[in-house]
């Protein structure tokens, strides 16, 4: 994988759908979906221009799942909304090892002397939904949980100085892949008219013939209202280590040995919503709680006085 300077046009239609001679969500995207898959190991890639980086996994497996996170009937592991036209699917990617390795190019911006960026975790998953419309395949949101058990990570100084200086060549990539997404995002979801397969689908499924009522709140309770990216770490050991030998002149002459320090996380959590709109509701966030009422208070405050002051303008 290599970064784009510019973010590329959307992808379209799903090709899974125009290889079958359908244009809708159907039966060959189900026939895919279901697929259960074993890799023994996995190598990533990635070129940038500060840095190459590299993703190594052993033992991955790729599954649906229902929405409650849980190996079932495969027909349970998604929900379609006939009168939205949309539908709800659950994955779940688990790996035994994962190995990251960063280093900065030799073109890069970097100093001379970098210690390349290790880490190894044990086992780890990947929780993911998405949701489309059946009339396209199009992927209108989606929501991506990384979740880790125990993670010792050892740091030098010079490497977190590095790793802070990856993020930053990253930033720019990944703030015009967002500006591009928020120009294409439409302001509100045509909902388009169910296909006759959809309904027989719910039929198959159930034993019943489907209640729309009844399929709208299961739809409800599971749905994302925006993407999300979310990061969850049971424990994490985080130890910082003075670089010394790099610097051994200099840590004589002051008659310093170098220190580390160690720092200790318990359930530390990271959620990010990417395309969250200033003063909209946050009640759909995964960790939600009271305390976010005073913050919207004052955010739609400053969301109106920024519109009157554009208005005199």
């Amino acid at each position: 994988m290599r970064t784009c300077e510019e973010p590329r046009p959307p992808n379209g239609q799903s090709p899974i759908a125009l290889a079958a001679g359908q244009s809708e969500y159907g039966f060959a995207e189900k026939v895919v979906e279901g697929m259960f898959i074993v890799v023994n190991s996995i190598t990533i890639k990635i070129h940038s221009k500060a840095f190459h980086a590299s993703f190594e996994l052993w033992q991955l497996q790729g599954y649906s799942v229902n929405p409650n996170w849980q190996q079932s009937d495969l027909r349970l592991t998604r929900i379609t909304d006939p009168q939205r036209g949309e539908v709800l699917t659950f994955k779940e990617l688990t790996w035994q090892t994962l190995r990251i390795e960063a280093d900065a190019t030799d073109n890069g911006d970097q100093d001379p002397v970098t210690t390349p960026l290790r880490l190894i975790t044990n086992q780890g998953r990947i929780q993911i939904s998405l949701k489309r419309r059946t009339k396209d395949c199009n992927v209108m949101a989606s929501k991506l949980m990384f979740l880790l058990d125990d993670l010792l990570w050892v740091l030098t100084d010079s490497q977190l100085k590095a790793m802070m200086k990856y993020a930053e060549s990253l930033s720019e990539a990944m703030e015009k892949s967002a500006q591009q997404r928020k120009s294409l995002a439409p302001d509100s979801v045509q909902i388009t008219p169910p296909a006759p397969s959809t309904q027989q689908s719910w039929s198959q499924s159930f034993g019943v013939s489907p209640n729309a009522s009844s399929i709208g709140q299961y739809f409800d309770k599971h749905d994302m209202k925006e993407s999300s990216y979310h990061l969850l770490i049971s424990r994490l050991d985080l130890h910082i280590c003075d670089d010394s030998h790099t610097r051994e002149s200099g840590a004589l002459k002051h008659g310093m040995l170098g220190g580390a320090i160690q720092l200790t996380f318990r359930r530390m959590a990271f959620d990010y919503y990417p395309f969250h709109r200033a003063g909209d509701a946050c009640k759909h966030w995964v960790r939600y709680s009271e305390a976010m009422e005073t913050r919207g208070q004052w955010a739609k405050k400053l969301v109106s006085e920024f519109q009157s002051k554009i208005e005199k303008l």
